[in-house]
């Protein structure tokens, strides 16, 4: 794959704050590329600077043989980068929107294409301030993409949205890979970073803990996987469920909290076998079976010791 943008050894402090320490990594040519951390990792920092809107301190940034010292010219044509609502035309519809920013570019993909991507062709001549949440981070998108960008930057482009808009979004965003762009996205949200990214960067303190795609993030941490079940027949049976399980090789651990039995096992399978051999023998009714696949959040948590908040 060839490498669209590198970053290498980004640093930048607001006085005594140190907001990125050292930040690297490459980005290759068509890939949606997400970047997450707790509040304050550096992760907005970083985007602002690779879009050109903060100097670093130290490091390079470079788009293929560009770099912003030499090249800002060329390096915005190949840049898109998504505004926030309050850089909007409230009293413009999303057409004269659209058709305003085209104005910005030498070169500018048509308005009508535009609006078929981001799914606003029957709102283009309502008012930017009638339109939903929604449909006002899709028009967003749309103005990023006004000039054909090859690079999409989307700074948390679903947050306050509700899941369907959500998922409206996510669509644009699949369609953009479809189209060979490359997008650059951060986001609060754990699923859309799982569901959506061909590789994660996950950022704290203003440092790269780790990165790789989700599924490899993943498997990195453990394989085991989280077996949950309740019992009809109270605790007792839940106790002697755990006993049971204790001593069977597939088992990792256990937890119980009252009639409910959480294990960790690597061959749910085989667990499951036996264990609904014990229950059918001591005929204890199960109430519940779930088995928890590990999740991008795991991941997170392990790495950053924080719990994720949406």
């Amino acid at each position: 794959m060839v490498n669209i943008l590198e970053v290498r050894n980004l640093k930048k402090s607001f006085g005594s704050i140190q907001a990125v320490k050292d930040i690297s990594f490459s980005v290759s040519e068509g890939e949606i590329f997400t970047i997450i951390g707790p509040n304050g990792a550096g992760k907005t920092t970083t985007l602002e600077m690779i879009e050109g809107l903060v100097p670093p301190d130290d490091g390079e940034i470079q788009f293929g043989e560009y770099n912003w010292n030499k090249h800002a010219i060329k390096i915005k044509r190949k840049i898109g980068v998504q505004p926030q609502s309050s850089a909007m035309f409230d009293l413009l519809t999303p057409e004269e929107n659209l058709n305003l920013f085209a104005t910005f570019y030498e070169k500018a993909r048509p308005t009508e294409e535009i609006l078929q991507l981001v799914n606003l062709t029957e709102h283009r001549k309502n008012q930017v301030k009638k339109l939903s949440g929604g449909q006002r981070q899709r028009l967003a998108i749309g103005l990023a993409m006004i000039s054909d960008p090859d690079i999409v930057f989307l700074d948390e482009p679903t947050t306050g949205l509700d899941p369907q808009a959500r998922r409206n979004v996510w669509d644009i965003i699949i369609e953009l890979k479809k189209l060979g762009k490359t997008t650059i996205l951060t986001t609060h949200y754990m699923e859309e970073a799982e569901k959506l990214s061909d590789r994660v960067c996950i950022v704290d303190q203003g440092l790269v803990v780790t990165l790789d795609s989700p599924s490899a993030l993943i498997e990195k941490l453990t394989n085991e996987r989280e077996v949950r079940l309740s019992f009809l027949d109270g605790e007792t049976a839940a106790q002697e469920a755990e006993i049971f399980a204790r001593a069977l090789d597939s088992v990792t651990r256990t937890e119980r909290d009252g009639t409910a039995l959480t294990l960790w096992t690597i061959k749910p399978e085989d667990l499951l076998y036996d264990l609904f051999k014990f229950t059918k023998d001591k005929d204890y009714q199960v109430e519940q079976v779930s088995i928890r696949e590990m999740s991008l959040e795991d991941v997170f948590i392990a790495y950053t010791g924080k719990e994720w908040r949406d």
